[in-house]
Formats: C-alpha cells, structure tokens, sequence
C-alpha cells in the first residue's frame, strides 16, 4: 500500500460515521485532492463548539457560509454575527461560474445553488427585527460584571434590584437605573439607608459614570421592551430548513462594549431558557460568533470568566457556539480547549511574531503522519482548511487538509431592495419593532418626589397662612391693637427661655 492509499484509509475510517452528519468537502496530500477522501463533521458532535480562523482572505466567511447552509438543510437554526455585511447573501441563491464547477468536479459533490430562509436582526437602528433586553433581566450579577464593578459598587447594584423588587418598582432600561440611584443617594437616601443599609456617594458616582459610558455607545437602544424571545431563533420554514437568523453589526464595530454585552446576555439567557438536551443526537441552534477577538479583547476579567462558564455549560442545552477569527491565539485557553471542531485556513508569515502564532497554532492540532502542519498553514490556498472535528465517541479524527466545497447562496451582500423586501415578508418585525414604554422606575419614583414636593408645599404654605393669621393686628372698639399673642411682653413672659430662667431661679431660692 503506497502512501496516498494509505492516506486515503485513514480519512476514510476516521471520517466514517453511523449517524447524520455534514460534508465540508474532500481530504489533500501533497497538493492532490482526493474525490474519495471525504470529510465531514457529524451532527451529534456540533454542540462541542469550533473554531473557524485563518488570515483575511483565506476564506473563513464562505467556510462559515457552508456550515450555515447544511446546518439549514437538516433543520437546525442558526444565529450569525454580520459584523462585515457580508452575509446577508444566504438568503439569495448563487450564481454558478466556472471556478465553482470546477471545484465541484474535484471534489465529486454535486453543486445546487439555493437560497436558505434568512431573518435579520438588529441592535441599532439599522433596519431589521429590534433586538432588546430590560435591565432585570440582567440581574445584579451580569450587570455588574459587565460594567466592570468594584466589590462593593457590585453590591449597591445587588441593593438597587432588591429595592426594585421589594417596592415594585420595574427596571426596564438604563434611565430607571440611573433615577433609582440618583434617588438613593438624595431623595430616599434616608430610606434606602434605613432598610438595606448605607450606601456610598461615591460608588454611586462611579456607577453611574460606567452607565454614562454604555449609554454612549447608545446602549439605550438595547435596554428595554419588548424583550426578544430566544425561542424565536429556533424557527423552521415550510420547508423544514432552520431559519439564518443574522444580526447585522456593521455600525456598532468601534463599540464593543455594547456588543459584549448584547452577546453576553444572550448566551446567559439562552443557557436560563432553552432546556436541558442530553443526548439528543443533534444540535438545537448554533451560533457563530465573527470577529471574536472583538468580544474577548475589550472584555473585563470577570466578563472573560463569565464566557468562560457559559461556552462551558451551554453545550448541554443543545447550543454549539463557533468562534470566527483570524489567529486562534485571539481566543482564550480555556475557551480553546472547549473547542471541538477547528477549521483552519492559511496564516501568514511575514514576521518573527507571525512565526511563532504559527508553530503555536500547530501544537492545537493532533500530531499527523501526512503532513507538517506548521508547513502546510502556510501553503493552504483560498477555500482550503486543515480540519481536526471529534467523531461520534467524542475522539478527534485525523487532521485533514481540505478543499471546501463553496457556497450554494449568493457570495455577496444584498441590495438595500432586497434587504427591504425580505424585511417586509418577517412576521418578527411587527411584534419587536413596537417602542414600549411603559410605567417603570423612572415614573414611578418621578411621581413619588412630586407627591412629596406638593406635600411638603402645601405645609409651607399652611404655616405661612397660620403665622400670617397670628401676627395680624385686630382693632377693637375703634382703637388699633396689637394681639395678645403678638406682644413683646407675651413672647418673653412665655418663652421657654424665661421659663427655664425663672424656675431656675425658684429652685435655687427653694434650696437656701
């Protein structure tokens, strides 16, 4: 057996799966592809997260393109970052060319151009389904932790929601958290103090310049109702084909702040809503999460922990979350060793620097006797990967350098008409859109300080009206007098001065 045979075994036997899966398209060795060295990744495994990486260019948008598509096709939603605006083509069918024929009839896997069920979803005002979360929902934890809280500014936030929640006092956006804690360290200082205990001037200052902040990234378009329904991204079509759901970013890239803490809350409420799966042999939703480095390089200590928890946990639920980026070093450790199917393009190395990511990145794939991986990184060309994926017993399967198949929806953006049309057809639109704005915090405790203005007014002008009533000289039989009352005589005779004076006297004439 010569060595492209025995190759072709070992692909073959490591790739060869009893249960449902989906093909990323055909192994390589030595720059040969080999129509009968298939490679794919089987559904049961989707929920153990990946990694799609390599170098701007190499291909990593059309590779996330392809899973997107398949994953569709056998029913299973997907939620997509759009942080470049280039993927809302899923949702036009492609143009066939001769470079896509051509790659086809390589590889020996027939090419049909399809468009796939597509909703867009929006956090700003860009147009597309609102994407919205109230603060409660948040809870004091996560919301601390995302705007980077000391221990003790963490625990006035835990004292701000137990109050809400004890007086009925709903937190809905960013303007009812800043009203409560303005009224806990002036208006109902006195009260909150009596109840919960005291609390700072100066972490409530610090707290509400972190919420300044988040607001000037325009947060507040976040924050609010109607919350949106993670059930609502595991749709299905008429077709039975699971729904793209594609947030679009591209206006919110230099705020990343605001995109942590979308994705964040996202994950944390998926991880509380969705139930627990087992093994049930296929994912529920899988999310894939573009431009990652985004997400981990502006994030807190305590934010990277929090990721941390939820990649590890949410995979029981039935979630497969898949990282896309450049270089896998933009990924954590501890998240990458969570990281069940790596789909690498090539990498650059134009420097020292470059040298090492690459022989690092190497040492992240199981050792092969085919190829010299920290080689072939460099050697990989547009639409190829190595890829490493774990079979159905969880064990990884031989390293294979790959020619991916393409995408069969468009490779490009859509038209402002198209997005317009596809907009117009989503039944999501009308029941998010809505601004809501009902009674909350920001009302209620408005009304409660009005209420106690008027009153405190109204017994200003009362004593005024009394005293007015008291010093007002009354005639009597025609002759102008002072009133009893009002006489310098009267007020010094019963002053509690003269009094104390006059009995002070007593006493000492008493004791002689």
């Amino acid at each position: 057996m010569n060595r492209q045979e025995q190759f072709i075994q070992t692909i073959q036997s490591g790739y060869l799966f009893k249960g449902d899966c989906i093909v990323l398209g055909k192994a390589m060795l030595d720059g040969v592809t080999n129509p009968e060295a298939t490679v794919s990744v089987p559904l049961k495994t989707l929920n153990r997260h990946g990694l799609i990486a390599g170098a701007t260019g190499t291909g990593k948008t059309k590779t996330l393109q392809i899973l997107s598509e398949q994953l569709s096709e056998k029913g299973i939603p997907v939620l997509m970052m759009d942080i470049k605006g280039d993927l809302s083509g899923i949702a036009q069918a492609a143009e066939s060319n001769p470079k896509i024929e051509e790659r086809h009839k390589t590889i020996n896997i027939p090419y049909r151009a399809s468009s796939y069920p597509v909703e867009l979803l929006s956090l700003s005002k860009q147009p597309g389904v609102r994407l919205r979360a109230t603060i409660s929902e948040f809870g004091p934890v996560l919301f601390s932790k995302i705007l980077g809280l000391s221990d003790a500014q963490s625990g006035i936030i835990s004292i701000i929601f137990k109050y809400c929640d004890d007086n009925k006092l709903p937190l809905l956006d960013l303007k009812d958290l800043r009203k409560v804690l303005q009224y806990a360290t002036e208006e109902g200082k006195t009260e909150l103090e009596r109840e919960y205990g005291r609390i700072s001037t100066a972490s409530t200052g610090a707290i509400l310049r972190e919420i300044v902040a988040l607001e000037q990234q325009e947060a507040d378009l976040f924050f609010g109702e109607r919350s949106f329904d993670v059930n609502d991204l595991l749709r299905i079509d008429d077709q039975g084909r699971g729904y793209v759901n594609i947030i679009r970013l591209t206006d919110i890239q230099d705020r990343p702040q605001l995109f942590s803490t979308f994705m964040l809350s996202l994950l944390a409420e998926i991880y509380n809503t969705f139930p627990e799966q087992g093994d049930s042999g296929r994912p529920e939703l899988v999310i894939f999460l573009d431009e990652a480095h985004l997400i981990f390089n502006e994030a807190s200590g305590a934010l990277l922990n929090q990721i941390e928890n939820i990649v590890k946990l949410i995979r029981s639920k039935g979630v497969g979350l898949y990282f896309v980026t450049q270089n896998p070093t933009d990924v954590p450790d501890a998240v990458l060793s969570q990281l069940g199917l790596k789909i690498q393009h090539a990498l650059r190395a134009f420097t020292a620097k470059d040298r090492k990511a690459i022989k690092l990145t190497a040492e992240n794939y199981p050792i092969s006797e085919f190829y010299k991986t920290d080689e072939v990184l460099t050697s990989l060309g547009i639409g190829e990967a190595l890829v490493s994926a774990l079979n159905e017993k969880g064990i990884p399967t031989p390293l294979a350098a790959t020619m991916l198949r393409a995408p069969q929806s468009r490779m490009d953006v859509l038209a402002s008409d198209e997005i317009s049309r596809l907009i117009a057809q989503s039944k999501l639109v009308a029941k998010y859109n809505e601004t809501i704005d009902r009674e909350s915090a920001y009302e209620i405790l408005n009304d409660k300080i009005d209420r106690a203005r008027q009153i405190a007014e109204e017994e200003n002008r009362r004593e005024e009206t009394n005293n007015r009533r008291t010093t007002f000289p009354y005639e009597t039989g025609g002759t102008r007098r002072r009133s009893t009352a009002a006489n310098p005589i009267t007020k010094l005779l019963t002053s509690a001065t003269f009094i104390r004076g006059v009995f002070g006297v007593l006493s000492k004439v008493l004791r002689k």
